[in-house]
């Protein structure tokens, strides 16, 4: 069964909990941080990493101030394909061409409603597979 986390750094904390009570009825795990005191975000992404890379198809969501540093740390790790959506067109685009399996998101870029639609969009769509796991392979 596939399982979703989430994690945020304290500029991702009031995203993270509105993305949490709008997805209350998914399980989706939260590893932290569970206030706004200011936290370094390396440490949240490597343990959503860690839980995402347990299982293939483990799904995650890493929300910082621009997502930017969230994907950076991520992407340092094999097997993850984190991907900084910001609209429906390239969220689509990393889960069909690219499988991602993490999202990443900047508190600071997009509203609330944006970063909702754009996780749905990640999460409902899935990986084309063909031609596109060809190239996966070579990463």
């Amino acid at each position: 069964m596939t399982k979703i986390y989430i994690a945020s750094d304290h500029a991702g904390y009031n995203l993270k909990k509105h993305v949490l009570a709008k997805f209350i009825k998914k399980k989706i795990y939260d590893l932290g941080p569970f206030s706004k005191v200011s936290v370094d975000y390396p440490d949240y992404a490597k343990k959503l990493v860690k839980k995402v890379s347990l299982k293939k198809g483990n799904i995650g969501i890493l929300i910082c101030g621009s997502g930017m540093g969230m994907s950076i740390v991520a992407n340092k790790s094999k097997n993850i394909r984190a991907a900084l959506c910001y609209n429906i067109k390239n969220t689509k685009l990393s889960r069909l061409h690219n499988n991602a399996n993490i999202i990443t998101l900047g508190e600071r870029l997009i509203d609330k409603k944006k970063a909702v639609s754009l996780i749905k969009v990640f999460l409902n769509t899935k990986f084309e597979g063909g031609r596109h796991l060809r190239r996966i392979n070579k990463i």
